[in-house]
């Protein structure tokens, strides 16, 4: 197995405590990054777009609550087991988060955003602008049960 060794950019400041897996949609946070490791430059120019993609760490879930296999979404068994690369459960074998959320503001190492679905104190290892050229091209579709699961997340 070949492993690689990252290091968070930063933290998440405020917003949510607590994983809870509805409404993120109005949940407001700061993304601090390290200042031993970046100045202002790191963020110049951010603001001129409405959304960043964070990529964060699940920190706080443990070595024994990772998944690998297929399991119900939300251990909701009207919703069929599918395996963990066909859902966004947290419990993923690398506990990589990945979330797009709304640019409030950039305030020299402090990027403001609304609806990051990561807690308190989680690691940040890399923040991406959203740019419309990267989005999906061609019709999209998923299964009932992800439009089900999505209906209050947000």
């Amino acid at each position: 197995m070949t492993r690689f060794t990252l290091a968070a950019i930063g933290h998440v400041d405020g917003g949510r405590t607590a994983a809870i897996d509805d409404d993120w949609g109005a949940s407001r946070a700061t993304i601090r990054l390290d200042p031993g490791r970046f100045d202002a430059e790191a963020l110049l120019g951010l603001d001129g777009f409405s959304h960043a993609e964070v990529i964060f760490l699940f920190d706080r879930v443990g070595e024994d609550e990772i998944t690998t296999g297929a399991r119900h979404p939300r251990g909701n068994t009207d919703w069929p087991r599918v395996g963990i690369f066909a859902q966004r459960g947290r419990n993923r074998p690398n506990r990589l988060g990945v979330s797009i959320c709304r640019i409030i503001g950039v305030d020299g190492l402090a990027l403001a955003v609304e609806g990051l679905d990561a807690i308190d104190g989680t690691p940040v290892l890399d923040i991406k602008p959203v740019m419309a050229g990267f989005l999906p091209r061609g019709p999209m579709h998923e299964p009932d049960w992800a439009r089900a699961i999505m209906a209050d997340y947000w």
